[in-house]
């Protein structure tokens, strides 16, 4: 959603403010952008769950890479002393006059460009981590800019208070991801537990209020009992608890050498296609076990690209998850997948 084209611009506002005061400017412009997304959402399932993940990305994909806009730099200053020369240029008459104002305005045009630009350098530079995927993400940003978990929490819940008053029957379940730690998904959830009370007191509406998180680190599965007592719901992000539990950068790996460990043996298959039962699957059932001996009925699935994988499904299905989530075109292999996996155990 925030890379749509009309929202980018109004995301990368957010990202270059300097305080919190203008930080708050682009998300007020972000509430509505929001809301109106999750209204459709909710009024399209009625009826249905709809698990909403936070804000999980760092912040500097939402910027052009660094390369890029220093090339963009240089553009606008050749561009800059080019208008700068057409305004200089001595001449007389009203015409002249014309076109030395035109070209002045073109240069400050260029300059005002340039010096966004060149904020944008300096942020993304302040932003830029050795290994982003372990950085600055997911809940961690939440936690460190509060604000923006709680505009997309007051985006979710007025609209769910809206379609409640027109008799509907919204039902989100607000996902935080990332967690680690118990402490973590705490503090996220008191945060969009407080916003929700705030709109619940604003419109004199009861509203449904679920909050679960993503267990996609191996310290997340393996405490999972703590990290139980505050979500009520779990869903295995397997794309990054593979990521962490192997030790491998999806990218990288793929591109570089897993097509070598298949091929020699080392690994059977691609461990980002089909779920790794011995490593990653352990760290699941270890997981579920320990999250449902603490909150018995505690709903758990997974998502990424493992949901619509049929080996994967059975896995899953065996390991006693409620669900999987995969991308719409693999939703009919799924349902065959855990319909064959339910009558193989009966």
């Amino acid at each position: 959603m925030f890379m749509a084209q009309d929202r980018l611009p109004v995301v990368q506002e957010m990202i270059m403010a300097e305080t919190a005061e203008m930080r708050a400017v682009a998300l007020a412009r972000l509430l509505p952008m929001q809301r109106g997304d999750f209204y459709g959402i909710l009024a399209a399932m009625d009826g249905l769950p709809v698990t909403i993940r936070l804000l999980d990305p760092p912040l500097h994909e939402f910027l052009p890479n660094i390369p890029d806009l220093e090339h963009e730099a240089r553009r606008l200053k050749r561009r800059a002393r080019k208008y700068s020369r057409e305004a200089n240029v001595n001449g007389g008459g009203a015409q002249a006059v014309a076109a030395v104002t035109q070209a002045q305005a073109k240069v400050d045009a260029a300059l005002e460009r340039l010096d966004r630009v060149q904020r944008m350098i300096r942020r993304a530079r302040a932003l830029a981590e050795a290994n982003p995927m372990l950085g600055l993400r997911g809940c961690r940003l939440g936690i460190v800019f509060p604000d923006i978990y709680e505009m997309q929490a007051r985006a979710i819940f007025e609209a769910t208070a809206r379609l409640v008053a027109e008799g509907r029957d919204p039902r989100p379940e607000v996902m935080i991801p990332l967690v680690g730690h118990v402490k973590e998904l705490a503090a996220t959830r008191a945060a969009v537990e407080a916003v929700a009370a705030a709109i619940v007191a604003e419109t004199g509406r009861r509203l449904p209020v679920v909050i679960g998180t993503m267990i996609e680190l191996p310290r997340a599965a393996l405490t999972a009992g703590e990290i139980a007592t505050e979500a009520e719901f779990f869903s295995f992000g397997t794309n990054d608890l593979t990521q962490t539990a192997f030790g491998y950068s999806r990218d990288d790996a793929e591109g570089k050498f897993l097509h070598h460990y298949i091929q020699t043996g080392i690994l059977k298959e691609n461990p980002f296609a089909v779920l790794d039962r011995e490593g990653v699957g352990q760290l699941v059932r270890y997981g579920v076990d320990r999250g449902r001996a603490v909150r018995p009925g505690l709903k758990i699935g997974i998502c990424g690209e493992h949901g619509g994988e049929p080996s994967s499904i059975a896995f899953c299905h065996e390991a006693g998850l409620d669900y999987v989530s995969c991308s719409p075109y693999r939703v009919p292999i799924a349902r065959l997948a855990a319909a064959q996996a339910a009558l193989a155990e009966s």
